[in-house]
């Protein structure tokens, strides 16, 4: 009988010990090393399980040479269409066969719902593992969604190809296999069965192998079973995509090395209480990381938000204050986004401090360029920033509308409409130039704005006359106010 290994590992960054220690040496958390209990792996592989050795390592070892950096081709791989344009820009074009994807998210954000909805448009075969819902519990789920659930060829079809978009969807449905199983080598006897084009897990913390002698869950188990679909991924082309829970700070749960073992972490955010989800992408080896993909969740499943401008505007502020609208850009699509505040005595004698959708650290920063440079005294004065819609915006040119919108809350003064502003503010008071504000300007302009104020860097090399809206220029945050306050 092989004897049994125990180690301590760190929960959060992966680091092993021998014994216990209170503070983790790599990544300084405390009160993070877990027990974990394996046994040594035997040259027998169990039932069912992939067969690395013949899979990976033989071919390894014919085809694995030393190569040339110019003698490797840069050519992009043919990317897989998920019939998504959201979730296809966060991917960065499309999902790359044999990467590995990562999906994590809240619970009842709607990972399951995204992925559910997006697997049955798809012209492929599709294995649906679940390792947490019942196919009864699917079944009713993608029954709420309003998708076609029944094939073409029970409908009498008899060429799917030449079908109607209803009848294609169909197909896809039937090319939908769905298993409820949670042991590691019997999925794999499966996919060997019925040789899917794309494997989802949902989720991967609920897939335990034999291998490791510790509950589904645990480190160990997540960091084998993932590592083992990492390999079937690369090894057969077939891409999958994991659905990971959330701890209650905000962060995957798990060890940080199921991060490292994927090719692309996307998060699904949002307020359950509000009605749109945002799709971020954290880690992506085949695109950007600044791309967004926004959803509306309704009754019928999650729709896609194309022009989100016009949804995260609201018409009935005119003539009340602590309200301005900045014109920001994620990833590649700008849209205008409303910013709100308000500015009122502190109650307690602490002046309070709270922004939502907007880092804390740079409002306080901002509130202090106020006072020095402009003069407004808030230091006893509560300030509380919303971005309105439950977004979560990083750019930063919304530095400008944060500092119009609590300057007119504390005056209580209405910014008039038709107004909105994009820049970044220095510490000295300079409003600094912003990029791509051509996009910025063309966005408020189709939206039927008539004044935007930008930062006077930006008119080099910049053609005016070509827009209708009225471009208010300034160099420092004393003239950005002067032309909204008078």
């Amino acid at each position: 009988m092989a004897k049994e290994k125990i180690a301590y590992v760190c929960s959060n960054c992966g680091q092993e010990s021998p014994k216990w220690i209170g503070k983790c040496p790599a990544c300084g958390q405390w009160n993070t090393f877990k027990e974990m209990r394996s046994l040594p792996p035997t040259p027998s592989k169990g039932r069912g399980s992939w067969d690395h050795s013949s899979d990976i390592s033989s071919r390894g070892r014919d085809t694995a040479r030393v190569l040339r950096l110019s003698d490797i081709s840069a050519t992009d791989d043919p990317r897989i269409d998920m019939h998504d344009q959201e979730l296809n820009r966060v991917l960065g074009g499309g999902l790359v066969p044999g990467s590995i994807v990562l999906l994590g998210g809240e619970p009842g954000i709607g990972k399951s719902t995204l992925t559910l909805q997006t697997m049955l448009q798809l012209p492929l075969r599709v294995l649906y593992v679940s390792g947490e819902e019942s196919a009864h519990q699917l079944k009713m789920r993608a029954e709420r969604l309003s998708l076609p659930l029944t094939s073409s060829h029970r409908r009498g079809d008899s060429d799917a190809a030449g079908a109607s978009p209803s009848a294609v969807s169909g197909f896809a449905a039937d090319n939908f296999l769905l298993l409820c199983e949670n042991q590691l080598e019997t999925i794999f006897e499966h996919i060997k069965e019925v040789k899917p084009q794309l494997v989802v897990v949902d989720s991967i913390q609920t897939i335990m192998t034999e291998d490791v002698e510790s509950s589904a869950g645990s480190i160990a188990q997540v960091r084998e079973c993932a590592s083992a679909l990492l390999r079937f991924a690369k090894s057969s082309g077939v891409p999958v995509i994991l659905i990971g829970h959330i701890t209650k700070e905000g962060t995957l749960a798990g060890p940080k090395i199921l991060e490292h073992i994927v090719d692309t972490v996307i998060q699904f955010e949002g307020d359950q209480h509000h009605m749109y989800r945002i799709l971020r992408a954290i880690k992506n080896r085949f695109g950007s990381t600044s791309e967004l993909g926004i959803y509306e969740m309704l009754q019928n499943g999650l729709r896609q938000v194309t022009n989100p401008s016009e949804l995260l505007l609201t018409d009935n502020h005119d003539g009340l204050s602590g309200v301005a609208i900045s014109s920001a850009i994620e990833g590649v699509r700008p849209f205008l986004v409303e910013t709100q505040a308000l500015v009122s005595t502190a109650a307690y004698g602490t002046p309070q401090r709270a922004a939502t959708g907007f880092d804390q650290r740079r409002l306080n920063m901002l509130l202090a360029v106020l006072e020095k440079r402009v003069g407004f005294k808030l230091a006893q004065k509560d300030v509380f920033v919303n971005i309105a819609g439950g977004l979560r915006v990083t750019d930063l040119a919304m530095d400008l509308s944060v500092i119009a919108a609590v300057l007119s809350s504390n005056v209580d003064t209405p910014i008039e409409q038709g107004w909105c502003m994009a820049g970044e503010v220095g510490l000295s008071g300079e409003v600094r130039p912003v990029a791509r504000i051509e996009q910025r300007i063309a966005e408020a302009e189709k939206l039927g704005f008539t004044d935007i104020i930008i930062p006077k860097y930006n008119l080099q090399g910049l053609d005016a006359k070509k827009y209708s809206i009225h471009i208010h220029p300034v160099r420092k945050v004393e003239e950005a106010l002067r032309a909204l306050f008078g």
